[in-house]
């Protein structure tokens, strides 16, 4: 009897660590290096970031989400990728309808490859879903499928187009945006 309820008692404990694990928040490994450091953004006005070495301003939330001045609320939420695309047409954010969605370069240019769930500085893009994102890249091979990058671990991959896929918009940096020299 003393037996069985030890056993229940160790399951349980390992029950209850492998869930709180598998449901943990972000995980950054402290040893490797940081692959999209906070310095290499500038903070804009409306949730917006200049990411210096690529002179893209990004949407700090998640299309759908809403910036409240200090983080992202509420839910983002997930379009097929032509939804995406014909979404990211005339966009209008902060005065701005030059927003698009971003190719697989530009989208992988800001994963933080030493975090995963999610894969970015979640300091700098607050509540970012720990999921796949839309790019505008197609697939060479297979006209059916676009490529996404996973925010739950900084990986690329293909979807099939009509999958719904979170999206975060990008726009070019204008000339006064720009940090000077």
């Amino acid at each position: 009897m003393i037996k069985n309820r030890f056993i229940k008692n160790v399951l349980c404990f390992f029950c209850v660590c492998f869930f709180s694990v598998a449901n943990a928040e972000q995980f950054c490994l402290g040893t490797a290096p940081v692959s999209a450091p906070e310095e290499n953004f500038l903070k804009l006005d409306n949730g917006q970031l200049l990411h210096l070495r690529t002179n893209l301003v990004w949407m700090r939330c998640a299309i759908g989400q809403t910036w409240n001045g200090e983080t992202c609320t509420g839910e983002a939420e997930p379009y097929t990728w032509k939804q995406a695309l014909e979404l990211s047409v005339g966009y209008e954010f902060n005065a701005s309808t030059n927003w698009r969605l971003p190719n697989i370069k530009e989208l992988s240019s800001i994963t933080e490859r030493s975090c995963t769930r999610p894969s970015v500085d979640v300091d700098l893009f607050p509540a970012t879903p720990p999921d796949d994102f839309w790019t505008s890249t197609p697939s060479m091979n297979d006209p059916e499928r676009a490529w996404v990058v996973a925010f739950f671990n900084s990986s690329n991959s293909i979807k099939e187009k009509n999958r719904t896929v979170f999206v975060r918009l990008v726009r070019t940096a204008l000339p006064f945006e720009r940090e000077p020299d």
